[in-house]
């Protein structure tokens, strides 16, 4: 057999400077159970990070960065556990996610047009072009109400 290298434990500051993520958060998602329990030092108490703590917790940064909610990060993380089983529950919940955020980015795309309609509307206003300025008003109305709508959805 040949010995096991030990591996290097860090403390939550570390941890935090590590993943980019506060110590708070890092408490948080422990405690609500996004990541398991993590070992504590025998004598001091305090939190002690090893490397797959480090790895699973910057696969949870990146759910975070995703918009994934802490609820649907919970399970993903436990379904991970489960492995190939779960697999077609872990693409279900991507793929509601992969729908939310094409959602949003369709949104975005028609904010950005909004904001470029009232700056040609300035630009009409400011060179006297009145027809412009009636022709962009009714659009950027139009594109308000279809804003809202995408909104409520």
């Amino acid at each position: 057999m040949s010995p096991r290298t030990a591996q290097r434990g860090y403390t939550i500051k570390e941890t935090a400077a590590l993943t980019g993520m506060p110590a708070s958060t890092l408490r948080y998602y422990e405690q609500i159970g996004v990541i398991p329990a993590i070992g504590r030092d025998a004598s001091s108490g305090h939190r002690v990070y090893d490397e797959d703590d480090l790895d699973q917790l910057v696969s949870v940064a990146c759910l975070a960065a995703t918009g994934l909610s802490v609820s649907d990060m919970r399970t993903y993380v436990a379904n991970n556990r489960i492995g190939a089983a779960a697999a077609a529950d872990q693409r279900a919940l991507l793929e509601a996610q992969q729908r939310r955020l094409a959602h949003e980015a369709e949104h975005l795309v028609l904010r950005q047009q909004y904001v470029r309609l009232k700056i040609d509307y300035w630009d009409a206003v400011e060179a006297g072009d009145e027809a412009l300025v009636e022709q962009i008003t009714t659009r950027a109305h139009a594109l308000a109400n279809e804003l809202q709508q995408t909104k409520q959805h």
